[in-house]
Protein backbone atom coordinates (compact mmCIF):
# COMPACT_ATOMS: atom_id res chain seq x y z
CA UNK A 1 0.00 0.00 0.00
CA UNK A 2 0.98 3.64 -0.92
CA UNK A 3 1.30 7.45 0.36
CA UNK A 4 0.79 10.10 -2.21
CA UNK A 5 1.25 13.12 -2.58
CA UNK A 6 -0.47 14.92 -5.05
CA UNK A 7 1.06 18.21 -6.98
CA UNK A 8 -1.52 20.09 -9.10
CA UNK A 9 -2.89 23.26 -9.49
CA UNK A 10 -6.22 24.48 -8.06
CA UNK A 11 -6.24 27.83 -8.81
CA UNK A 12 -9.74 27.88 -11.02
CA UNK A 13 -12.54 26.13 -11.66
CA UNK A 14 -10.95 23.74 -14.13
CA UNK A 15 -8.24 22.89 -12.26
CA UNK A 16 -10.12 22.48 -8.92
CA UNK A 17 -12.50 19.85 -10.81
CA UNK A 18 -9.97 17.89 -11.92
CA UNK A 19 -7.97 18.04 -8.63
CA UNK A 20 -11.01 16.89 -7.25
CA UNK A 21 -11.41 14.27 -9.57
CA UNK A 22 -7.97 13.21 -8.78
CA UNK A 23 -8.56 12.79 -5.16
CA UNK A 24 -11.87 10.88 -5.78
CA UNK A 25 -9.50 8.69 -7.84
CA UNK A 26 -6.86 8.20 -5.21
CA UNK A 27 -9.33 7.66 -3.06
CA UNK A 28 -11.18 4.62 -4.75
CA UNK A 29 -7.84 2.95 -5.33
CA UNK A 30 -7.51 -0.43 -3.38
CA UNK A 31 -3.41 0.38 -3.63
CA UNK A 32 -3.15 3.31 -2.34
CA UNK A 33 -3.32 3.87 1.48
CA UNK A 34 -3.80 7.77 1.91
CA UNK A 35 -2.97 10.60 -0.02
CA UNK A 36 -2.05 14.34 0.78
CA UNK A 37 -3.66 17.23 -1.06
CA UNK A 38 -2.46 20.37 -0.55
CA UNK A 39 -5.66 21.82 -1.73
CA UNK A 40 -7.24 20.29 1.92
CA UNK A 41 -4.58 22.42 3.95
CA UNK A 42 -5.30 25.68 4.68
CA UNK A 43 -3.08 27.13 7.42
CA UNK A 44 -5.95 28.87 8.88
CA UNK A 45 -3.77 30.12 12.09
CA UNK A 46 -2.04 32.64 9.26
CA UNK A 47 -3.60 35.16 7.02
CA UNK A 48 -3.82 34.08 3.88
CA UNK A 49 -0.57 35.63 1.67
CA UNK A 50 1.83 36.71 4.52
CA UNK A 51 5.01 35.51 5.01
CA UNK A 52 4.14 33.23 8.26
CA UNK A 53 0.91 31.96 6.14
CA UNK A 54 3.85 31.16 2.94
CA UNK A 55 6.47 29.66 5.54
CA UNK A 56 3.65 27.20 6.81
CA UNK A 57 2.49 26.14 3.22
CA UNK A 58 6.02 25.30 2.23
CA UNK A 59 7.03 23.07 5.00
CA UNK A 60 3.60 21.40 5.31
CA UNK A 61 3.86 20.62 1.48
CA UNK A 62 7.36 19.82 1.47
CA UNK A 63 7.20 17.31 4.88
CA UNK A 64 4.06 15.52 2.80
CA UNK A 65 6.60 15.07 -0.08
CA UNK A 66 8.99 13.96 1.90
CA UNK A 67 6.63 11.37 3.69
CA UNK A 68 5.03 10.08 0.50
CA UNK A 69 5.85 6.83 -1.24
CA UNK A 70 5.52 8.61 -5.00
CA UNK A 71 3.99 12.17 -5.89
CA UNK A 72 1.42 12.12 -8.79
CA UNK A 73 1.57 15.35 -10.66
CA UNK A 74 -0.94 16.73 -12.65
CA UNK A 75 0.30 18.77 -15.84
CA UNK A 76 -2.84 20.36 -17.29
CA UNK A 77 -0.63 23.69 -18.54
CA UNK A 78 -1.79 25.74 -21.27
CA UNK A 79 1.13 26.04 -24.46
CA UNK A 80 4.45 25.79 -22.03
CA UNK A 81 2.66 27.99 -19.07
CA UNK A 82 3.89 25.23 -16.56
CA UNK A 83 2.52 25.74 -13.00
CA UNK A 84 5.91 26.46 -10.87
CA UNK A 85 4.71 25.08 -7.68
CA UNK A 86 3.72 21.92 -9.85
CA UNK A 87 7.44 22.08 -11.29
CA UNK A 88 8.73 22.83 -8.45
CA UNK A 89 6.85 19.68 -6.18
CA UNK A 90 8.27 17.26 -8.95
CA UNK A 91 11.58 18.40 -9.12
CA UNK A 92 11.77 18.05 -5.20
CA UNK A 93 10.50 14.77 -5.29
CA UNK A 94 12.85 13.67 -8.12
CA UNK A 95 16.12 15.49 -6.24
CA UNK A 96 14.65 12.87 -3.14
CA UNK A 97 14.50 9.78 -5.48
CA UNK A 98 10.43 9.90 -5.17
CA UNK A 99 8.96 8.24 -8.48
CA UNK A 100 6.46 10.77 -10.53
CA UNK A 101 3.74 9.63 -11.79
CA UNK A 102 2.39 12.41 -14.37
CA UNK A 103 -1.18 12.90 -15.63
CA UNK A 104 -1.99 14.55 -18.63
CA UNK A 105 -5.31 14.70 -19.72
CA UNK A 106 -5.77 17.74 -22.29
CA UNK A 107 -4.89 16.22 -25.76
CA UNK A 108 -3.04 19.27 -27.36
CA UNK A 109 0.70 20.31 -26.17
CA UNK A 110 3.73 19.11 -25.02
CA UNK A 111 5.64 18.36 -21.97
CA UNK A 112 8.50 19.66 -20.47
CA UNK A 113 11.25 17.77 -20.77
CA UNK A 114 12.33 18.44 -17.34
CA UNK A 115 8.95 16.82 -16.31
CA UNK A 116 8.78 14.54 -19.05
CA UNK A 117 12.49 12.52 -18.85
CA UNK A 118 12.29 11.92 -15.37
CA UNK A 119 8.71 10.64 -15.04
CA UNK A 120 8.00 7.34 -13.48
CA UNK A 121 4.69 6.62 -15.59
CA UNK A 122 2.63 9.14 -17.58
CA UNK A 123 -1.36 8.28 -17.60
CA UNK A 124 -3.71 10.41 -19.97
CA UNK A 125 -6.78 10.75 -17.78
CA UNK A 126 -7.53 10.89 -13.86
CA UNK A 127 -9.73 7.73 -14.34
CA UNK A 128 -6.64 5.80 -15.12
CA UNK A 129 -5.37 6.88 -11.54
CA UNK A 130 -8.03 4.62 -9.89
CA UNK A 131 -6.80 1.67 -11.94
CA UNK A 132 -3.15 2.30 -11.80
CA UNK A 133 -1.43 -0.54 -9.40
CA UNK A 134 1.00 1.97 -6.98
CA UNK A 135 2.40 -1.30 -5.44
CA UNK A 136 3.59 -2.98 -9.03
CA UNK A 137 4.40 0.73 -10.11
CA UNK A 138 4.09 -0.21 -14.02
CA UNK A 139 6.31 2.59 -16.08
CA UNK A 140 5.32 4.58 -18.86
CA UNK A 141 7.08 6.88 -20.66
CA UNK A 142 5.92 9.71 -22.56
CA UNK A 143 5.52 9.38 -26.38
CA UNK A 144 4.82 12.92 -27.56
CA UNK A 145 6.72 16.06 -28.26
CA UNK A 146 8.49 17.54 -25.27
CA UNK A 147 9.90 21.49 -25.17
Amino acid sequence: MTKVYLAGPFFDAEQIERIERMEHALTTNDTVTSFFSPRSETNDQFEMGTPEWAAATFEVDRKNIDAADVVVAVIDYVDEHVDPGTAWEIGYANANHKPVILVKEKPNGSVNLMMGIPAHAVLLHVSDVTSYDFDDMPTSEWTGDMF
